[in-house]
């Protein structure tokens, strides 16, 4: 509904119910909002009303003022979705007005665009999933590991140009399996994006090491060269270099690995690349994840493409795969019996959930495509906002390529913060999921404590971005519909949150 739309809802009293019908007609939403001459609503009229005055055989030349009044059921610009609802399922009524302070309407929620939700991110499954699971059933490979898992992991590794793979429970289980194998032990120091996914640091948490977190550089929003080099330089006085470095790569984009690998190999440090999100992106023509000694991927249910639940850790270095095999199943040693002599974990993919794997990564280009052309479309449905520095994308620096996973940009000005949450609200009450950027793992209580490394001297970039930053729904199946739906929506909610 664009802002036109919702201004076509509202009504005079003085307006004919003949009129009012027509405009019902019209705009087809099931509502109208009569306003007062200063603007606040005196009442809805619905379809219903409509009826029981043609029943009652009021003419269609009185006005909507003469109908029996009744006072609305509205909620406030601050309430959310769940009191509109509950509002709705109270009175058994299909739309709830949202009134500002002075009972002026802003918009309205509508029943019908509840079983309508937009996602963030959502499963986007073919034909080639169901010819592999139906393959795993028929030759009763259900359990962890069998032939589908061994194809997903070399087929994975052909498309990504990395020598190995290990087919895994999550990416998280990846990640943590591959501080292992880099040697993270008790105590230790790895060094980490700070703005990312939990999933990304809390691996360190198990290893019994210890986080310093680094902060982002504004071209790319990944990883800042300038704070990687302080931090190093802090860490070597203060005899504390890292086992390792856990480059993280944002929302389908990859860190400026020119800038970042030259660091931590003067310092023989190793680099652990989280391609979780990132997936079919490329740096300089090579394939995201490629980087590090270790990569790793994750098929979650909202990723690029998906297992519903999964990752792969890839590397060159065959024996480090096997170990992360090992490791993966319990540790078992080779033996007639059950043997174990050092701890191991139940992180192996189940041979079904790899056929999906297959399935999926044999569209993934297409599904990258489909990302890209969303981004597109926001872009240039949103250009005058941008050119007028309201809004600002996530960057794509020369020399990579990203998935554009997830599209995301930043509100300009003060307070944005207050503003990106009203514009989130916004969406929501029309069932728009959209969230904040992450937050910065510096910032969460989990992390009270962590040593940080800022970009520059009072420039906390991804705390900026975490303020200011907004995800839209991104999946590579929005219809043109949902689409458009969305950035209607998000231009009302832009002008409401500037408001």
């Amino acid at each position: 509904m664009t802002e036109q739309e919702f201004r076509d809802l509202c009504i005079a009293p003085e307006c004919t119910l003949h009129d009012a019908l027509e405009r019902l007609n019209r705009t087809a939403r099931g509502v109208l909002l009569v306003l007062g001459a200063d603007g606040t609503l005196r009442r809805t009229l619905t379809d219903g009303d409509m009826r029981r005055a043609a029943l009652n055989e009021v003419p269609p030349t009185e006005s909507v003022a003469t109908l029996p009044q009744h006072k609305p059921w509205t909620v406030g610009e601050d309430e959310g979705l769940p009191a509109a609802v509950a509002l709705m399922d109270k009175h058994e009524i299909d739309h709830i007005p949202v009134v500002d302070a002075q009972g002026r309407p802003r918009d309205v929620v509508l029943r019908r665009e509840l079983s309508q939700r937009i996602w963030l991110s959502s499963p986007h499954l073919g034909d080639e999933e169901t010819a592999f699971v139906e393959d795993a059933f028929r030759t009763n490979w259900i359990a962890p590991l069998g032939p589908h898992v061994d194809g997903f992991e070399r087929e994975l590794a052909d498309y990504v140009g990395v020598g190995h793979a290990a087919a895994l429970s999550s990416g998280t289980a990846a990640i943590h399996l591959g501080l292992l194998l880099l040697g993270v032990k008790q105590g230790d120091t790895v060094f980490c994006s700070s703005l990312t996914f939990v999933g990304s640091c809390n691996p360190i948490l198990y290893c019994g090491a210890r986080p310093v977190f680094i902060d982002s550089e504004p071209g790319s929003w990944n990883m800042s060269p300038q704070a990687l080099e302080r931090a190093f330089e802090w860490a070597k006085r203060e005899n504390r270099l890292p086992r390792c470095v856990i480059l993280v790569n944002l929302y389908g984009q990859s860190a400026d690995m020119d800038a970042l690998l030259p660091l931590c190999e003067r310092y023989g440090v190793a680099v652990l690349e989280d391609a979780a999100e990132s997936l079919g992106a490329h740096y300089k023509a090579k394939a995201s994840g490629s980087f590090g000694r270790v990569g790793v991927y994750s098929f979650n249910g909202n990723k690029i493409i998906t297992t519903s639940g999964g990752g792969m850790l890839v590397a060159d270095d065959a024996d480090l795969v096997v170990r992360a095999r090992k490791l993966a199943t319990q540790a078992r040693e080779p033996a007639p019996h059950y043997e174990h002599v050092e701890i191991g974990f139940n992180y192996r993919m189940s041979n079904v959930l790899a056929g999906i794997g297959r399935g999926q990564l044999r569209v993934l280009d297409q599904r990258v495509a489909s990302r890209r052309a969303v981004f597109e479309t926001y872009r240039q449905a949103l250009a005058d906002l941008a050119d007028l520095g309201e809004i600002a994308w996530m960057p794509e620096p020369a020399g990579m390529h990203s998935t554009r996973w997830l599209t995301c940009f930043t509100l300009a000005g003060d307070g944005s913060g207050a503003r990106r949450d009203r514009l989130l609200r916004n969406l929501e009450r029309h069932s728009i999921e959209a969230r904040p950027v992450w937050k910065p793992m510096h910032l969460q209580p989990l992390f009270q404590g962590a040593p940080y490394f800022p970009h520059a001297q009072g420039e906390d970039v991804a705390a900026r971005l975490f303020t200011a930053g907004v995800c839209l729904p991104s999946g590579s199946n929005l219809t043109e519909a949902q689409l458009a739906r969305v950035i209607d929506q998000l231009r009302r909610a832009l002008a409401r949150a500037e408001a």
